[in-house]
C-alpha cells in the first residue's frame, strides 16, 4: 500500500480502529475519489498505465494511436512508466477479461477505447473500484470515468455531409438520392458523426437507404451496398456517405463492380482511403491528427496516476448517461481532399509521398501535382 492511501486510511479511520486495520479498510475509500489527489502523495514517474484499443482492422489503431500514446507516456515519465497493452480484436467479452487482467496487475491508470461503450461500464466500475482512474479515449465509454478525450464526433459528421454536398454541386437536390453507411450502434462516436451528418444532409437530398454496419466491417458494408444498388437503382444513386474509409473501401468495391462512380466519403486519412481519393474513386476522408488526441491522452493518464489535476490539460466537460461533468479535451477536424494531401497527412507525417504515390497510384500523383 502506497504512502497516498496510508495518508488518506488514518484520515478517515483515526481513533476508530488500529491503524494497520484502518488502512485496509479506507482504501477503497481512498481510491474511488474521483477529485484529484491533493491531500494524497504524489507519484513519481514510476507509474504503471494500462492500454486497451477496441480492434485492429482499422489501421490507425496499431500504426498510429498506440504507438502515440506509449511515446508520450515514456516522454512524460522520463522513460520510467511501465505500459501493458491488449487489443480486444472488436470483441467485448475479450476486452472485458482484458479490464480484469489490467486490476489483477495493478496499473495505476487505465486508457480504454471501447469496443461496447455501453458493455463496459461494469468493467469500468471494477477498475476504480479496484482503485484505478480510467480515461476514455475516443469513445465516451459508460461508468465512473476521470478524463476523455475524442475528436468532436458531431463535426466529424457535419464536414463529412458539407464534402458531399460539394462534390454533388447542382445535383444537391432534394430529389437525389443518397445512400449512407453509419459505423457500429455499439460505437457512441458513430451515433454522433451520424447526427452531424444528418444535420446538413436532411432537406439537402433524399436519404434513400440507410444502414448501421455491424463492427464497422468493410464485408458488411460491401454488402450493403450491394443491397442498396438494387433496391434503390443503379442509375439513381448521385452520392454515398460512408463514415470511415475502411467501409468507403468495400462500398467503392461494390460500387466498381455495377459501374457506378459517385462522390464517397470516408474518415480516418487511411493510406488506402488517400489513395482511392488521388485516384479519384473516394471523394474525401475526414483528417484527425491523431498525435494531438493520443498526447492529450497520455498527459492525462500520466497526471491522474501521479495524483496531479487536470485542470490544465482538459478545459471543456462532457457527460455521459452515467457520468456528468466528465474533463474533456475534443480535438478539431479537417476536412481531406486531393487538394489538401501535402498540407495533412505529408506534412504531419503521417505518409511520404512514396508512400501514397506507389507504381498502382504515380499517374494520378502526378495528373494533381503530388510529387
Amino acid at each position: 500500500m502506497n504512502a497516498r492511501m496510508r495518508r488518506a486510511a488514518v484520515a478517515v479511520a483515526a481513533g476508530a480502529m488500529a491503524v494497520s486495520l484502518a488502512a485496509c479498510g479506507s482504501a477503497k475509500e481512498s481510491k474511488n475519489s474521483d477529485s484529484s489527489s491533493s491531500s494524497s502523495a504524489k507519484k513519481g514517474d514510476n507509474i504503471k498505465v494500462g492500454l486497451l484499443l477496441p480492434e485492429n482492422k482499422t489501421a490507425r489503431y496499431e500504426k498510429f494511436d498506440r504507438p502515440l500514446i506509449e511515446k508520450k507516456i515514456k516522454e512524460l515519465t522520463n522513460g520510467k512508466a511501465t505500459i501493458q497493452y491488449n487489443n480486444a480484436r472488436q470483441d467485448a467479452n475479450l476486452q472485458a477479461q482484458q479490464v480484469d487482467t489490467m486490476i489483477t496487475n495493478k496499473v495505476d491508470v487505465l486508457i480504454v477505447d471501447a469496443v461496447d461503450a455501453k458493455a463496459i461500464q461494469n468493467s469500468v466500475q471494477k477498475a476504480v473500484d479496484a482503485g484505478i482512474k480510467v480515461v476514455a479515449y475516443d469513445r465516451l465509454a459508460e461508468g465512473p470515468i476521470s478524463a476523455y478525450t475524442s475528436f468532436d464526433n458531431t463535426e466529424v459528421g457535419k464536414t463529412q455531409g458539407q464534402a458531399l454536398l460539394k462534390a454533388l454541386g447542382s445535383k444537391a437536390t432534394k430529389s437525389s438520392k443518397i445512400v449512407m453507411v453509419n459505423g457500429s450502434v455499439t460505437d457512441p462516436n458513430a451515433a454522433q458523426f451520424k447526427q452531424g451528418a444528418h444535420s446538413v444532409l436532411d432537406g439537402k437530398v433524399t436519404i434513400a437507404k440507410e444502414y448501421d454496419t455491424k463492427e464497422w466491417s468493410p464485408d458488411n458494408a460491401n454488402s450493403e451496398m450491394e443491397a442498396a444498388i438494387s433496391a434503390v437503382g443503379k442509375d439513381k444513386i448521385a452520392g454515398v456517405y460512408s463514415a470511415n474509409d475502411g467501409m468507403a473501401g468495400g462500398i467503392i468495391t461494390a460500387l466498381s463492380g455495377a459501374g457506378i462512380k459517385v462522390p464517397v466519403t470516408g474518415q480516418d486519412a487511411e493510406l488506402a482511403g488517400v489513395q482511392r481519393i488521388v485516384a479519384g474513386t473516394q471523394y474525401m476522408s475526414v483528417f484527425k491528427s491523431y498525435p494531438q488526441e493520443a498526447n492529450v491522452a497520455a498527459e492525462m493518464a500520466v497526471a491522474l496516476a501521479q495524483g496531479k489535476s487536470l485542470d490544465s490539460i482538459a478545459k471543456d466537460k462532457v457527460s455521459s448517461t452515467s457520468k456528468k461533468d466528465i474533463p474533456s479535451v475534443l480535438v478539431p477536424v479537417v476536412s481531406l481532399t486531393q487538394d489538401n494531401i501535402k498540407d495533412t497527412v505529408i506534412k504531419q507525417g503521417y505518409y511520404t509521398v512514396a508512400d501514397i504515390c506507389t507504381a498502382d497510384y504515380k499517374t494520378a500523383c502526378d495528373k494533381i501535382g503530388l510529387k
